[in-house]
C-alpha cells in the first residue's frame, strides 16, 4: 500500500517506519527542511530504542521515503495519515491548527481518491473539521464529486518503547464514518493493520467521534491513577506506611492490576499534561465539570514539588552553598523527551533557593541544556550554577546530596560505597523508590523516598538543630 505520513515527529516517524517495515512504501512529509535533510541522512531527530536501525534499513531497501514537498506527498499515498503535533492552546484545548492545515493541503492538491486517516490526539469533533476543510478546498477547484473518507486511527505509543508497542499492539482502534465511502475506508484500514490480526482480531471498530474520545480517556485513565498513587504516596508518609507494599497489596487484585501504580515526582511528556487539559477543556464547552480530571492537575503540578519539598525539610529553605547531584532530566527512561519533565521543576526550585545542581541524564543530556536554559532565560546567574556532567559518578563529585529524579536503569544498583564516598554528606532523595530504605540506613545514608517514612542514621551532617533532630528521627 501506499502510505504518506504528514508530520515526521515522534508519532509520524513510529508509524511511517513501522509500516514501511512490514513492506508498504511510505512517504514522510514535514515542512523543516533541515529536518528532512537529516533523516535522508540517515540520522534521526529524536531518541527512540530501535528507530534509527530500521528508518536506516528501510530508506536503503527504497519503503522510506522523506519530503518537504506537499504536493508530491498528497500525490503520492493512497492512504494520507495526518500525524502533525496538536500543542495545547492558552485555555488548554487542543491547537488544531497544524491538522487543519494538512486536510486543506490535502483537499489543494489530491487529484485521485483518498483515505485521510487523523493519527494525531484531537478531540471529539476534529474528523468533522477535517473533512469540512479538504471539501471547502475541493469546492474551490470545482472537485466537490472527488471522494475521499475521513478515520480517526488513534496511536497508543509509549514513549521509550514505541515501536514494541506499534508492532505488537494490543488494540487498534478504527473510527470510520457511515455510508458506502466509510465502509470502504474501513475495509481499507483492515487490510493495511492485517498483518497485526493473525493470531487473533485486535481491531476495534466503531464511529469517529468514540475514536477520538477513546484516545483521551485513556490517557486521562492512567494520569488518574498516577495521581492517585502520589496522593496516597503523600498520606503514607505521614502515617508511617510503605507505599511500595501497599502497591503491591493493591496491585495483585486483578481488576487493579499494577501498571501505573507507581509513586514518584509526577507525570511529565508530551501526552498526559495536554490531553487532560484538553479533554478539562471539551468538557467545559458541552457545560460539563470535571472535578475528577481538575484534581488529577492539580495533584500532578505540586507533585513535581515533592522532591523540593523533602529537601526543605533536611536543609531549611536557604540552599545557598549547598551542591545538588541530579540523576535523570527526561521525564521518563528511554527517551530524550524533556516537555513537562519534572526535572525542570525541582532544577528552577532548588535554584530559587540558592542551590548549585550538577546534573546528568544518559540521553537527554542536549534537548536537557535547551530547556533547562531556555526555562531560566531571564535569571542567567541562576542559569550559571547549573553543570551538565559527563557521566553520573561525575555529577556526585562534591555535591552535598544526590536527588533522582528519572527512572534510569543504569541508577538502580550503584556502589553505594563508592557514592557516599563522592558526596560530601551521605544523603539521598529518591523521587522513584529504586532503593530499599533499610539498605540505605545500612550503608550509613540518609534517605528520602516517595510514601516511604524517611530513615537515617544518625545527625551529623544537617545544617540546623531543626534539621539535626529530624535527620535522627529513623523510619519505622
Amino acid at each position: 500500500m501506499k502510505i504518506t505520513i504528514i508530520g515526521s515527529g515522534y508519532v509520524g516517524l513510529v508509524t511511517g517506519t513501522c509500516l514501511a517495515e512490514l513492506g508498504n512504501d511510505v512517504l514522510c512529509l514535514d515542512l523543516d527542511v533541515a529536518k528532512i535533510s537529516m533523516l535522508n541522512a540517515g540520522e534521526v531527530p529524536i531518541y527512540e530504542p530501535g528507530l534509527k536501525e530500521l528508518i536506516q534499513r528501510n530508506h536503503a531497501a527504497g519503503r522510506l521515503q522523506f519530503t518537504s514537498d506537499i504536493e508530491a506527498s498528497v500525490q503520492f499515498g493512497d492512504v494520507q495519515f495526518i500525524a502533525v503535533g496538536t500543542p495545547p492552546d492558552e485555555d488548554g484545548s487542543a491547537d488544531l491548527r497544524y491538522v487543519v492545515a494538512a486536510a486543506r493541503n490535502i483537499g489543494r492538491y489530491m487529484t485521485t481518491p483518498k483515505i485521510v486517516v487523523d493519527k494525531s490526539t484531537v478531540p471529539v469533533g476534529t474528523g468533522a473539521k477535517v473533512r469540512h476543510a479538504i471539501e471547502a478546498q475541493l469546492a474551490e477547484r470545482d472537485l466537490p464529486e472527488l471522494e475521499f473518507a475521513v478515520v480517526s486511527n488513534p496511536e497508543f505509543l509509549k514513549e521509550g518503547a514505541a515501536i514494541e508497542d506499534f508492532m505488537r499492539p494490543d488494540r487498534i482502534v478504527i473510527g470510520t464514518e457511515p455510508g458506502a465511502a466509510g465502509a470502504r475506508a474501513r475495509e481499507a484500514m483492515r487490510a493495511l493493520y492485517a498483518p497485526f490480526t493473525r493470531n487473533h482480531d485486535r481491531i476495534l471498530n466503531m464511529d469517529i467521534a468514540s475514536a477520538e474520545f477513546t484516545k483521551y480517556a485513556a490517557n486521562a485513565m492512567l494520569a488518574t491513577r498516577i495521581s492517585f498513587m502520589n496522593e496516597l504516596a503523600n498520606l503514607a508518609d505521614v502515617v508511617g506506611a510503605d507505599i511500595e507494599l501497599v502497591r503491591q497489596g493493591i496491585g495483585s487484585d486483578p481488576r487493579i492490576g499494577y501498571s501505573f501504580l507507581y509513586a514518584g515526582t509526577g507525570y511529565g511528556g508530551s501526552c498526559f499534561p495536554k490531553d487532560v487539559q484538553a479533554l478539562e477543556r471539551t468538557a467545559a464547552e458541552y457545560g460539563q465539570t470535571p472535578r475528577i480530571l481538575a484534581a488529577v492537575e492539580a495533584v500532578n503540578k505540586e507533585q513535581k514539588r515533592i522532591l523540593v519539598q523533602k529537601i526543605v525539610g533536611h536543609y531549611g529553605e536557604d540552599l545557598s552553598g549547598l551542591t545538588f547531584a541530579l540523576w535523570g532530566l527526561a521525564f521518563k527512561p528511554n527517551t530524550d523527551d524533556m516537555r513537562a519533565a519534572p526535572s525542570r521543576v525541582v532544577i528552577k526550585e532548588l535554584l530559587a533557593r540558592g542551590a548549585s545542581i550538577q546534573a546528568f541524564d544518559p540521553v537527554a543530556m542536549e534537548e536537557a541544556k535547551k530547556a533547562v536554559y531556555a526555562d531560566l532565560a531571564a535569571d542567567p546567574a541562576a542559569a550559571a550554577r547549573v553543570r551538565f556532567a559527563q557521566d553520573q559518578s561525575a555529577a556526585l563529585e562534591g555535591a552535598d546530596a544526590l536527588v533522582v529524579v528519572t527512572e534510569w536503569k543504569s541508577f538502580r544498583s550503584p556502589d553505594f560505597v563508592a557514592l557516599a564516598a563522592a558526596l560530601r554528606q551521605p544523603v539521598i532523595f529518591d523521587g522513584r523508590n529504586l532503593y530499599e530504605p533499610a539498605e540505605l540506613v545500612g550503608h550509613g545514608f540518609a534517605y528520602y523516598a516517595v510514601g516511604r517514612s524517611s530513615a537515617a542514621p544518625q545527625a551529623s551532617s544537617t545544617r540546623s538543630a531543626a534539621t539535626r533532630n529530624q535527620y535522627s528521627e529513623v523510619a519505622q
